[in-house]
């Protein structure tokens, strides 16, 4: 299909922990389209979603959900089912890649390096610790670092950890515990069948949570990162191998933790995220600006794809 102009509905908001994410980048999306001469319609995604995409009948919707329904492949399937064209990654993808320990055992069997770890019931870690300390605990299928938390010898969860003390164990029924990997936190886009740049993250304080990563300021983006040619190849590599393995379309991120004590042998994929943030301090947007692609004509990239 050529550049237009198409009807896009762009699909935001939902009803996940990352709805305000969802809508910072649908607005930017949308936006972007219209500057573009497109005829955009924004649904703010709630429980009537189907009947107001059929009677929108746009030419393609652009998946700008994150977090469950809208990354899991619920809403994949619905817009399957209902035979519209839809950008980001398929029902199978997301189904996969949004549950972590799915995700592993996609990818390890064909040498994509992660952390090891287990899923734990979340109410087993008042009984004592499930692997040894330090370790990262995560929700099987959250996005933007909800609900992380990093259990050291010298933190205050106590040990072991305490009721009463304030921890993703409170707000999920099961839990992943991962070790935790010292080091550098990496990430690198695939756009198409192209992997883009390594951006290396340092949050002015903690780590790369939530808040760091959705709050101006609170994050030194550093791209390309300052890293030896060896470890920039193999993220890129690496996260080109998993989005194929997956089935990845449009554009996928792969966030990397990087001990820089053990070289290459230190870099471990720590998930792939199928539906990339696309506000302003964006990781995808500004990979590809750094490439020379403006967001306009990434968000019609990714549009393209899909249709």
């Amino acid at each position: 299909m050529s550049r237009g102009p198409w009807h896009v509905a762009v699909l935001m908001g939902g009803w996940s922990a990352e709805r305000p994410v969802s809508l910072m980048s649908g607005e930017g999306v949308a936006k972007a389209l219209e500057s573009r001469g497109h005829r955009v319609t924004r649904i703010d995604m709630d429980r009537d979603v189907a009947q107001r995409l059929a009677d929108t009948k746009p030419d393609v919707v652009f998946n700008a959900l994150h977090g469950v329904p809208g990354e899991d492949g619920t809403v994949q399937g619905m817009m399957d089912l209902m035979g519209i064209k839809y950008t980001h990654s398929g029902l199978a993808t997301s189904v996969i890649a949004i549950d972590k320990q799915l995700t592993k055992q996609a990818l390890v069997p064909h040498g994509i390096p992660m952390p090891g770890g287990q899923v734990v019931d979340s109410a087993t870690l008042y009984e004592g610790d499930p692997i040894p300390r330090p370790y990262v605990v995560k929700p099987v299928n959250e996005g933007s670092s909800v609900g992380v938390a990093i259990v050291t010898y010298d933190s205050n969860f106590g040990n072991p950890i305490g009721r009463d003390v304030e921890g993703p164990w409170q707000h999920f029924g099961e839990l992943l515990a991962e070790p935790y990997i010292r080091g550098r936190e990496l990430t690198t886009a695939v756009l198409g069948d192209e992997a883009l740049l390594v951006t290396e993250l340092r949050p002015k304080s903690g780590f790369y949570d939530f808040d760091a990563k959705y709050t101006d300021g609170m994050t030194e983006h550093v791209c390309p990162a300052d890293v030896p040619d060896a470890i920039a190849d193999a993220c890129r590599d690496i996260a080109l191998r998993a989005h194929r393995l997956l089935g990845c379309k449009g554009t996928s991120r792969s966030d990397f933790r990087w001990d820089d004590n053990l070289g290459v042998e230190g870099l471990f994929l720590l998930e792939v995220n199928t539906q990339p943030g696309m506000t302003a301090l964006s990781l995808v947007p500004e990979q590809a600006a750094k490439m020379g692609i403006d967001y306009a004509e990434l968000v019609e990239r990714i549009v393209e794809e899909a249709l």
